[in-house]
């Protein structure tokens, strides 16, 4: 098989978009929001960068259920994070439309999509570059009431990293034959 073979996991597929979710679909959406909020505890942390592996859940609903449904689900599982683990500052709005921007992101980019390199650098670059620098860059300062010019300069250098983490990450998550069974067996994209 050539490398093109093994990413268009979903040829020969009709385009039409599939909102329903029976009830294993739904339960494996609840299983990745939880694998989610649980990844989202445990991660690397440096002084100026902290890499957490729960954007991966919610890249995976994006691919198998599309946009919709990975928004919904990328803003249900910020909600809940905060609702499990508290936060310190509270609870702020414009993370959770951050959220749901994300998981849209994933599913307009890799849902029903020929998934090629230059797709998941889209996607991360989009995410990167629109909702990490901007949008929550904007939120912090609005939280701290710091300019933008002292929150952007760090968080320009922890995208950076995390950016070439996520890509080869997903790229990984989309390229595993074991995982390729599981996306044409539970995808509404095969419907």
């Amino acid at each position: 098989m050539t490398n093109n073979q093994n990413t268009n996991i979903y040829k020969n597929r009709d385009h039409k978009a599939n909102w329903k979710l029976g009830t294993k679909e739904l339960a494996i959406v609840g299983v990745l929001i939880a694998m989610n909020l649980a990844l989202s505890r445990v991660g690397v942390s440096t002084p100026i960068v902290r890499i957490t592996f729960s954007y991966l859940p919610i890249a995976l609903i994006g691919i198998l259920f599309g946009p919709f449904i990975a928004g919904v689900s990328a803003a249900l599982a910020d909600i809940l994070a905060f609702m499990v683990g508290g936060g310190a500052g509270g609870f702020f709005p414009g993370f959770t439309l951050s959220a749901l921007l994300g998981g849209i992101a994933y599913g307009v980019f890799l849902h029903k999509k020929e998934i090629q390199w230059w797709r998941v650098v889209a996607v991360e670059t989009f995410i990167a570059i629109f909702i990490n620098l901007t949008l929550n860059t904007f939120w912090i300062s609005i939280l701290t009431e710091n300019p933008i010019a002292v929150i952007l300069p760090p968080r320009l250098v922890q995208n950076a990293v995390t950016i070439v983490v996520r890509i080869l990450t997903i790229w990984f998550l989309v390229n595993n034959k074991q995982l390729r069974s599981v996306y044409q067996k539970y995808s509404t994209a095969r419907k």
